[in-house]
């Protein structure tokens, strides 16, 4: 292989924001017209190298195969989609660093050949669901309980995906894709402080924590704000914001994180007591056993908010998985390409820990500035990204030279 071209890179980079972007951030949430638009973007770059192979497969993953691709090949990339208002590198880095691997492959073939993987629906930031498209091809997409997501229209999972041409009850077909992959390496941004601040350019990621998501539901009544006196409220509202504020101290009480980033109130007017609420609360921790207990804990808080306010209170699983270490082998290999010596686990989730269960699967990380991500003032210094894609390279170059 040849080395990659870190300026290429980014020049793709910056011309998919400047397609995809503007001044309120990224606008390439999965199944809509702008995460078209980036496809279309990638299809046309991929066009432009001889002899690679383009398909997307049953669940929405877009394939390109470099040429002479057979069974044992590296698969490379991330995913296109971001969340609303989101950042130019979160995902997109690290399809265009495959793309820019596949570039090389075909000016030098390597023997085992690579495949760039675009995954669909990463995020999860229209139905919740985080992971669709890599959890179809590693088998553990529950295709029954996707059926009942909704977005935030009301539209359902099925009806929208369709309209990409993906077909619900096919998705699972996608794992065909894992026979000729021996192993899948990613690069993404931290989307955290933790390099930034120690000074690290690039480093090896050694797994990814375990998330619980749920949504919790308090039913109270809804009466009027003016007439009702304090003592004989039941107020939802305030039963979800001390079921939050629960959350956070179990967070970090067990060493982990918790977030409660959706609160709805019905009816949402200022008017009236809230009689519904609904809260979604995300746990994550690199420790199954904390992370269980973390759920356990929540649940009870909620239970207990919502008795102090005379409410009642349900919770549904949205979506879940567990703490998962990438291959030891690869993150030795990671480590070397990057250079440094640090090796942390992400706090955040990634198609890798999906391909982990399957294969061997490594990351690396670039820094992130200020630490922000899943907003507009996303951002890396240039520097970081030269070495991070380089490392990138090397790493691509060793696996597939075996």
């Amino acid at each position: 292989m040849r080395a990659v071209d870190p300026a290429r890179v980014i020049a793709d980079l910056r011309e998919l924001d400047h397609l995809t972007g503007g001044p309120e951030g990224a606008r390439r949430v999965c199944w809509t017209g702008e995460w078209d638009a980036a496809r279309r973007f990638l299809r046309e770059r991929l066009a432009r190298i001889d002899g690679v192979e383009v398909e997307t497969d049953e669940a929405g993953n877009l394939w390109a195969a470099s040429p002479g691709v057979r069974e044992g090949a590296v698969a490379v990339g991330s995913h296109l989609d971001s969340v609303p208002a989101g950042g130019w590198l979160d995902g997109a880095l690290g399809v265009m660093a495959g793309l820019e691997v596949l570039r090389t492959c075909a000016a030098e073939p390597p023997e085992r050949g690579v495949v760039l993987v675009d995954w669909a629906d990463e995020e999860g930031a229209r139905f919740g669901r985080s992971l669709f498209g890599s959890s179809a091809v590693a088998g553990t997409l529950d295709v029954e309980e996707a059926r009942g997501l909704r977005d935030a229209g009301g539209r359902a999972l099925p009806e929208v995906v369709a309209e990409h041409g993906v077909k619900l009850d096919r998705a699972l077909d996608a794992q065909s894709r894992r026979a000729r992959l021996a192993a899948y390496l990613e690069l993404h941004i931290e989307q955290g402080p933790v390099l930034e601040r120690e000074g690290v350019s690039v480093a090896a990621v050694s797994g990814t924590f375990g998330v619980e998501r749920r949504r919790f539901a308090f039913e109270g009544q809804a009466s009027h704000a003016g007439t009702t006196p304090m003592e004989l409220r039941r107020d939802a509202g305030l039963a979800a914001a001390r079921a939050a504020l629960a959350v956070e101290r179990i967070a970090r009480d067990h060493g982990g994180v918790g977030t409660t980033g959706t609160l709805r109130l019905d009816p949402d007017i200022p008017t009236a007591v809230a009689g519904g609420a609904e809260l979604v609360v995300d746990l994550r921790h690199a420790e199954a056993a904390a992370l269980a207990a973390m759920l356990g804990e929540t649940g009870a808080a909620a239970e207990e908010a919502a008795a102090k306010r005379g409410c009642g209170v349900s919770d549904e699983h949205v979506w879940s998985i567990e703490p998962i270490p990438f291959d030891e082998r690869l993150v030795a290999a990671a480590r070397e390409a990057s250079g440094s010596d640090r090796v942390m686990a992400s706090g955040a989730l990634h198609d890798a820990a999906e391909m982990a269960r399957v294969m061997p699967a490594a990351m690396l990380f670039a820094p992130s500035t200020g630490g922000l991500s899943h907003t507009r003032e996303e951002d890396t210094r240039e520097e970081d990204l030269v070495q991070a894609i380089q490392a990138y390279g090397r790493l691509v170059e060793r696996i597939v030279a075996g």
